[in-house]
């Protein structure tokens, strides 16, 4: 008789949050029922009730933990670099990084922020983001400082221009296969995003591209004023873009 080394173990909250994103993440929020995710789990509800509270404070605790797997940490972004270039680089490979090895993340708050499940930009932020923005930031400042990148660029930006090719390649995955034959998820297309983004961001920060004052091309909400992304227009053959009304003239 062969003894049996299986060995059951309390589920913990942590099994429960992975299982409850990828379910999510799948199926949104009002589709996804609580039941299959205590079965699968192994934790029952009155549990998950007793560490998450109802269905809604998993969902949000799911979307907090996106946030938090899709965020590189600050060794993984090695931002003390003495030259600007390099250190710009590798914080656009570990971001690229993390959305890459994340797709579930991605798909999630994605669907949050289309379907508005939970009305999460009127609740408390998921994460405090401050402290990988300001190193980052810092980064920017000393390559601007040196001459090697324009002014009026923060962090956010750089963000912002990362995660759009890094969500894209997700969220139009199947389609992209449907319309052009290209899988955005294959092995020699993520190596060919990746370096898309890094060669994107570069280019952006180094580009000679007349700007007015300013130190983002990105405003917060409270600042209601018209931002002005490059110029005052912007001339494309016979179409101006008036970023003032946000309509081609």
């Amino acid at each position: 008789m062969t003894e049996d080394l299986h060995v059951t173990t309390d589920p913990s909250p942590e099994t429960v949050l992975a299982i409850a994103v990828r379910r999510f993440s799948e199926g949104g929020f009002h589709d996804t029922k609580l039941e299959t995710i205590a079965k699968e789990s192994g934790m029952s509800k009155r549990m998950i009730h007793y560490h998450f509270g109802d269905k809604k404070g998993l969902y949000i605790s799911a979307l907090a933990e996106a946030v938090r797997r899709l965020r590189p940490t600050v060794q993984e972004l090695e931002l003390e670099s003495a030259v600007p270039v390099e250190g710009v680089r590798k914080v656009v490979e570990a971001v690229f990084k993390r959305y890459n090895l994340h797709p579930e993340a991605v798909r999630l708050l994605s669907l949050e922020s289309m379907m508005n499940y939970t009305n999460v930009a009127e609740q408390s932020p998921l994460m405090d983001q401050s402290a990988i923005t300001l190193q980052l930031d810092k980064l920017l400042m000393l390559g601007q400082d040196a001459g090697a990148f324009r002014p009026g660029i923060s962090a956010q930006d750089v963000f912002t221009l990362i995660a759009s090719l890094a969500v894209f390649r997700v969220t139009a995955h199947k389609t992209t296969i449907n319309l052009y034959n290209i899988d955005m998820l294959d092995d020699a297309n993520t190596r060919s995003m990746a370096r898309m983004a890094a060669d994107s961001v570069l280019a952006f920060l180094t580009s000679h591209i007349r700007v007015p004052e300013q130190i983002s091309y990105i405003s917060t909400i409270p600042d209601t004023e018209s931002v002005h992304v490059i110029a005052d227009h912007y001339e494309s053959g016979e179409a101006t873009y008036n970023f003032d009304t946000d309509i081609f003239e």
